[in-house]
């Protein structure tokens, strides 16, 4: 089996819970009840804001610490002591160990009937393997998160749908799907020269649903040296999984480089460029193009990279309707990787849903090597400054789905191909259409490019895709980096998404 952890991300492991007749540890490993109201987040944010900032590590067992991979995979929740695992609760919750790249110890509790109690990882929890045995027998385990199971697929088995472990980090999936690219809370300061600050989820608060609940609740208290957060997550799994997310931050310094509704996901290569790429695969991603529906209500279609050197895009200038990184191909023949099943990763779709006001959807690719790496992140970043001292609120929808319902349809792109003239003065540059029907009389290619010169444009049918093909040649002229932008209009109305493409001499 093929590794596949990515790092910083939430790390699961398959174990389907079965039946047993036992009571779950989880119930014997509660703390003393308190009262939680709607506003007891929001309130322990304001008091954590108002204090210095005190970073959160693992103390104690020295073993704990320095887990290496396959010994954090030795360490595993045993099903049967599920919180919830006996009661007339369609979700259960199991907690996961600190430890290995988790080294940020969490609090997590449950909610019922407006008390909360904090859970404990007692040994019995869990199931150590012989390569942990002996380290951390009968010691009581801190945690760095938790993760939720539904009969999300059939009526018999409890799927794992979502995971919050790691920084501030969490995933999800829809019906049918498997873990992909993830989510954070918030990122501060992505790829600045001053560095990366990661803000981390220290306490979450999970809602005991009602027995005919289609969806859970959880709570989170974030925490940095910049800032604290109190949010809130309504979740509701199926054919795409839905979070309602609340986000009210207090910040300790003024915020003048934030990102909002995160996304990191990973591009190693599709069809569009394979110079540099020696693998059996035809493509390896979990996310294969950055999506955005203006506020204008313009489509964009950005195909991801895999740059020689970090690159760092912006799109729009006000809130989008929308936004999302997005897995298009979905057939197992485009990766023809039996193990990994990239053909099911989900997409994530982010819809504001209050006033985010000016700003950018912003779009960072880095290099990687390995498919091991999360290389891609995309978010919204405010073009204003949220100042320090004062709350500050917004809130979103996130899909976790094949691919973002947008309406009405029009035609999008679904392969990117280039490549050098004969001559090697010029590139060629290949797009395909699906779903803008087949015929091309009086289709019209519009075409543009920031620097260079453009020429042969072309449009033909796609007997292959049943759809319609673009084509056009690029001289750089000299130019290091030419944005490029196209799309197909019918009676100077477009009856495509805007396709968009960074080209790079390096």
């Amino acid at each position: 089996m093929r590794r596949y952890w990515l790092l910083m991300l939430a790390i699961t492991f398959s174990c389907v819970a079965g039946a047993a007749s036992v009571k779950p540890a989880v119930e014997g490993a509660r703390n003393a009840r308190y009262k939680f109201t709607p506003n007891t987040v929001v309130d322990l944010a304001k008091r954590t804001a108002a204090a210095a900032y005190v970073p959160r590590r693992l103390e104690g067992n020295s073993a704990l610490q320095q887990l290496s991979y396959d010994q954090y995979r030795d360490i595993r929740f045993k099903p049967e002591m599920a919180l919830w695992r006996n009661e007339q609760v369609p979700f259960r919750v199991e907690l996961l160990p600190a430890g290995f790249l988790f080294q940020t110890p969490v609090k997590v509790s449950a909610v019922e009937s407006g008390m909360a109690s904090d859970l404990t990882g007692t040994p019995n929890m869990f199931v150590l393997g012989p390569h942990v045995a002996k380290q951390l027998a009968n010691h009581t385990l801190p945690l760095s998160g938790f993760r939720v199971r539904t009969l999300l697929n059939s009526r018999s088995v409890w799927d794992e749908f979502m995971v919050f472990q790691g920084a501030s980090y969490f995933r999800a999936v829809p019906r049918g799907g498997q873990y992909g690219l993830s989510a954070r809370g918030l990122a501060i300061r992505t790829a600045h020269p001053a560095g990366e600050e990661f803000p981390a989820f220290t306490q979450f608060w999970i809602e005991r649903p009602g027995a005919n609940s289609s969806g859970i609740v959880v709570h989170a208290l974030l925490d940095s040296p910049s800032t604290t957060g109190a949010y809130r997550f309504s979740i509701q799994p199926g054919t795409e999984t839905v979070m309602d997310v609340d986000v009210t931050l207090f910040p300790r310094v003024d915020l003048d480089n934030i990102g909002l509704a995160p996304l990191t996901s990973m591009f190693l290569f599709d069809e569009s460029e394979r110079t540099r790429i020696d693998d059996f695969r035809d493509e390896v991603h979990d996310s294969d193009g950055l999506q955005v529906v203006t506020a204008s209500g313009e489509r964009l279609w950005r195909p991801l990279r895999n740059p020689t050197e970090l690159q760092t895009s912006a799109f729009t200038a006000e809130a989008p309707r929308a936004f999302g990184l997005v897995q298009r191909s979905r057939r197992i023949s485009d990766y023809r990787d039996f193990e990994a099943k990239y053909e099911l990763r989900p997409s994530a779709w982010i819809e504001p849903t209050s006033d985010w006001g000016k700003g950018s959807v912003d779009l960072i690719e880095i290099p990687t090597e390995n498919e091991t790496n999360d290389n891609v992140v995309a978010f919204f970043r405010p073009h204003y400054t949220v100042p320090a001292g004062k709350p500050w609120h917004i809130s979103y929808r996130m899909r976790w789905n094949n691919t973002p319902r947008i309406t009405p349809s029009l035609g999008r792109a679904t392969a990117t191909r280039t490549g050098p003239t004969i001559d090697g003065k010029r590139r060629i540059f290949v797009i395909d259409f699906a779903g803008a029907g087949r015929n091309i009389e009086d289709l019209k290619l519009d075409v543009g490019a920031s620097a260079g010169k453009l020429s042969h444009p072309m449009l033909q049918q796609n007997p292959l895709t049943k759809g319609v093909r673009a084509s056009f040649e690029l001289d750089p002229a000299g130019s290091n980096l030419v944005e490029l932008r196209l799309r197909l209009l019918r009676a100077n109305r477009p009856i495509t998404e805007t396709w968009l493409y960074r080209w790079t001499a390096s």
